[in-house]
């Protein structure tokens, strides 16, 4: 299993890292290490994934806080949310995690949307954000901070892999979405041939609305989605693919 560790100066108690597509059971067009129960993949195949990934973040199944994720801002607190049950099934409703709670591990999954992680400098709190461009435009990202209670200079974030500017492609809704918050926005569409299509660049502008709240302690944006089919599902891609995960916790 190939698992993306995070390079960001937290404390020593704070632990994270994202699943790749390798080291799992699932076979194609979910291979391998699928960890999305809302696929069509055999659920055996996506327990054993999860199993499999747990035993190599070193932490319980029943540690790990989701929520079923719809594209929009809503943020839970890990302290209010039940224990992890197979699968990760849950009719909770949110697109980030916040915990105060060493040991409950806050998990998002993607596949061509960013995942955000947040820990606070003296490890009080840690964060995890699922930032497609509804909820980057929505401001998941600002209620996800609001949300940890850390003065923003005192956080530190790390942005996962995505799908990279180079190919994400989008119609001027989407631009307008970002424009209408923060004009300066402006600068991470390029224009394409097609008329009213743009490149869009989602590590800068998350990086931009981040810095405009404080939070100037950024890292990752290294990867993309779409390009690195070895290392990554891409739902842009292939829409018929597995997910990968990122998680962020404090340990007891």
């Amino acid at each position: 299993m190939l698992l993306i560790r995070p390079t960001w100066g937290v404390p020593n108690g704070v632990h994270a890292a994202m699943t790749t597509r390798l080291g799992g059971v699932s076979v194609a067009p979910y291979d391998a290490l699928n960890l999305g129960y809302a696929t069509a993949d055999n659920r055996a195949s996506v327990m054993q994934n999860e199993r499999l990934t747990t035993a190599a973040l070193g932490v319980p199944e029943a540690d790990l806080r989701w929520a079923y994720q719809v594209h929009g801002v809503d943020v839970h607190h890990a302290e209010s949310l039940p224990a992890n049950t197979p699968l990760g099934a849950t009719e909770i409703k949110g697109d980030a995690i916040v915990s105060h709670t060493a040991g409950l591990v806050c998990a998002v999954k993607v596949a061509d949307c960013m995942p955000v992680l947040f820990a606070a400098r003296d490890g009080s709190a840690v964060g995890a954000a699922h930032a497609g461009w509804r909820g980057l435009s929505g401001g998941v990202l600002e209620r996800t901070v609001a949300a940890l209670n850390v003065a923003p200079e005192q956080l530190i974030a790390w942005m996962g892999p995505c799908i990279g500017p180079a190919a994400f492609e989008v119609g001027a809704e989407v631009r307008a979405a970002f424009v209408a918050h923060d004009p300066r926005a402006t600068q991470h569409f390029v224009p394409r041939e097609t008329a009213g299509k743009f490149l869009c660049d989602l590590y800068a502008i998350a990086r931009q609305r981040l810095h405009a709240i404080g939070v100037t302690d950024v890292t990752g944006g290294e990867h993309c989605t779409f390009t690195q089919s070895d290392l990554f599902f891409s739902h842009r891609r292939e829409p018929i693919t597995g997910r990968m995960a990122a998680f962020v916790w404090m340990a007891r």
